[in-house]
């Protein structure tokens, strides 16, 4: 029995490839189509795209178009392929403006694109992108059922921005340039109030500041390191209680140390 259900398993799926093999070198546009919807009903993404690449041409401004042109954009996204989905579901959007898809593809498109976004380390020109985008579908469709997601995705878009821009300050301090490291650290910190990381933006700056003072030439020290109390000062008033406590108070003691030779 098992070798019969075996046998007919491979007939079936002998067919269907001949069929699929068949309409790809099939000049009927039409059988095209049919053999596609079946694949791509099937869950069959990448060989029903293949079939939508050669007839897409042909059928721009017929009935069966848009059908055909939501089923070829959601193949690529399903694919994984987001820069071709998000260009067809823009697309679509631009093409059938009173489809009942219309909303679903006008998020798809966006969301395409968020998928592209990168970690935070990298070049983040596709995130800026995803969110300008996101942005203008959530203008567009306040009362969208894709509401929440876009926002939340867009949420997590931005944070991602966030800390790349709070990963280059600080990383200006570790490679020990602490002028540019208070610079970009303090308008890290001015752009960015609510920031997770406003605690060690602000740690970093003092310590920026610190290791710029005590290394300072004797004429430029005093000035150096009374701008380091205040941005110790500024730490503390954040959080009295910040895990840096016990370095920082280190740090100041030696900033303290260091003063007093400006007193005599």
């Amino acid at each position: 029995m098992k070798k019969i259900i075996s046998l007919l398993l491979l007939v079936v799926v002998f067919t269907s490839c001949n069929e699929y093999q068949k309409a790809l070198k099939n000049d009927d546009v039409a059988a095209k189509f049919e053999m596609g919807t079946k694949l791509y009903e099937a869950g069959k993404y990448t060989k029903a795209i293949r079939l939508f690449e050669q007839i897409a041409p042909a059928y721009r401004g017929k009935p069966q178009a848009e059908k055909l042109f939501y089923m070829f954009a959601q193949s690529y996204y399903k694919t994984k392929q987001y820069y071709l989905a998000g260009y067809q579901f823009e697309s679509f959007v631009s093409g059938y403006p009173k489809s009942e898809k219309v909303q679903e593809a006008a998020y798809l498109g966006p969301k395409s694109y968020s998928m592209l976004s990168p970690v935070y380390s990298l070049d983040q020109t596709d995130t800026f992108k995803a969110i300008d985008k996101l942005q203008n579908f959530i203008d567009t469709y306040p009362n969208s059922e894709y509401l929440g997601e876009a926002n939340e995705t867009v949420r997590v878009l931005r944070e991602k921005i966030e800390k790349k821009v709070y990963e280059n300050a600080k990383g200006y301090n570790t490679i020990s340039d602490f002028k540019s490291a208070i610079v970009a650290l303090d308008n890290f910190i001015v752009d960015y109030p609510g920031t997770p990381y406003k605690e060690d933006a602000l740690f970093y700056k003092f310590d920026s500041a610190y290791q710029l003072g005590i290394n300072s030439v004797e004429f430029k020290m005093e000035e150096r390191l009374n701008v380091a109390k205040t941005a110790y000062s500024s730490l503390i008033k954040f959080d009295a209680e910040t895990k840096y406590k016990e370095k920082a108070n280190v740090m100041l003691a030696r900033i303290e140390q260091d003063l007093q030779k400006f007193t005599k």
